[in-house]
């Protein structure tokens, strides 16, 4: 008899787990495309009510954190996949920049100023893997004579992040187009690493 509890236990456990799994799904494409969407429009699209979703997030803001760490990894396994120990590092460092195109055509209109601003702290932890990825590309990228050793990797590292995030905010507010913006992020983040324009 005493394992019944422990079978009640473990189901709920896995209902919620799949409750969590559906809202976040949800929240990722609804955010992704309508930034100002509220709690009801994500819980009606993760087939949940607004209760359900609030006793996982007690907030919008909380669940928008969420959201923004799950694309945040999402980025970081498909940078991860993407070869950037193979062939010239200039190359590299372009489909290193291509993940980051890839995820805001995905996603849009996801808000990540807003969490940013909230939690300084928790942005630092999420580009941490994004971060790692640039530091031994750029290390990488030095050895082979491509990137320019005068600058150090940390200050790279935050100038081409830097430059990642303004060039999307230039792209969403319609200052370039899509192409525009991402042959002027290549540009620049070559000409920052000191490597000549690969097409």
């Amino acid at each position: 008899m005493s394992e019944v509890p422990n079978v009640r236990q473990r189901r709920r456990r896995t209902d919620a787990d799949r409750s969590v799994a559906a809202i976040l799904a949800a929240a990722k494409e609804v955010l992704g495309t309508q930034a100002h969407a509220s709690v009801e429009d994500i819980a009606k699209a993760a087939g949940v009510s607004r209760q359900t979703v609030y006793a996982h997030f007690k907030t919008r803001e909380a669940l928008l954190s969420a959201v923004i760490d799950t694309v945040s990894a999402e980025a970081a396994n498909e940078m991860a996949a993407a070869r950037l120990d193979e062939g010239p590092a200039a190359d590299a460092m372009l489909r290193l920049l291509d993940v980051g195109w890839q995820m805001f055509r995905r996603y849009p209109r996801l808000p990540a100023g807003a969490a940013e601003e909230n939690d300084p702290e928790a942005d630092r932890d999420r580009h941490s893997a994004v971060a790692d990825h640039l530091d031994r590309l750029l290390t990488r990228g030095k050895a082979s004579g491509e990137f320019d050793r005068r600058l150090a990797n940390p200050w790279l590292v935050s100038a081409i992040v830097t430059l990642g995030h303004a060039a999307g905010q230039a792209v969403d507010a319609k200052q370039l187009t899509l192409e525009d913006g991402v042959d002027a992020l290549a540009e620049s983040v070559l000409r920052l690493c000191g490597a000549a324009r690969r097409d």
